[in-house]
């Protein structure tokens, strides 16, 4: 079973509809309800640990389990002017709720001796940009965080990896200015943004690989 969050949109949505004619797949959504395979969608505020888990008690996933995580948002803002609720939305969403899940769904697959455990990070962690401290920090942190988990699950068939996107055809790519895609296009050393074949490749890649776990993965055409 493979259970992708933000499903309904951008690389959550791009895997979902890559793996539900062929697995059985649970895609959970918030604010983008899509139309489209509803008995595979669940509502679902990662944020919100009881209702992770309430999620996990109806799903009770079992064999050999795939969690995606790939529920975020952003907010763009210079840190002297952020609004610190919105700031912390970001945390609270993209490293809380990942958390959040994985922790409900390690019992599953520790009672399995078996999963894979897919975080979706950012080359924002390591590449400095103006605006994009909450984003950077909640991106950040889920290296340290899945090193963690890492070392404790992993004589239970478990890995957990991260993979650092750096600009895709998916993604976030849309809320950037027309005016600033020529300059992105430029940095990056590929001269494209990642196309999405890739990013399902790297993803089957960590999910048929039993040997890497507590590693990050750079998705990025050698952006630096």
């Amino acid at each position: 079973m493979i259970i992708i969050t933000g499903a309904s949109k951008g690389i959550g949505r791009y895997l979902f509809e890559s793996y539900v004619d062929n697995t059985e797949v649970a895609g959970t959504y918030l604010t983008s309800t899509p139309t489209d395979h509803p008995e595979e969608y669940h509502s679902l505020d990662v944020s919100d640990y009881q209702q992770v888990a309430d999620f996990f008690e109806y799903l009770r996933p079992g064999g050999e389990i795939t969690l995606i995580n790939c529920a975020g948002i952003n907010y763009n803002s210079l840190t002297h002017k952020s609004d610190p609720d919105e700031w912390k939305k970001v945390i609270d969403v993209n490293l809380i709720g990942t958390y959040n899940m994985i922790r409900k769904i390690l019992p599953y697959m520790r009672g399995y001796n078996f999963g894979r455990i897919i975080n979706f990070s950012s080359v924002t962690a390591l590449k400095p940009t103006p605006g994009a401290s909450a984003y950077a920090a909640s991106k950040a942190a889920l290296w340290g965080m899945t090193r963690s988990i890492a070392v404790e699950n992993a004589s239970h068939g478990i890995t957990i990896n991260n993979i650092n996107m750096g600009y895709s055809e998916l993604g976030m790519i849309g809320q950037v200015p027309e005016k600033y895609m020529n300059f992105i296009i430029d940095s990056i050393p590929e001269k494209r943004v990642c196309p999405s074949e890739d990013i399902l490749n790297t993803v089957e890649y960590l999910r048929n690989t039993s040997y890497i776990t507590g590693s990050s993965i750079d998705l990025n055409g050698g952006l630096v």
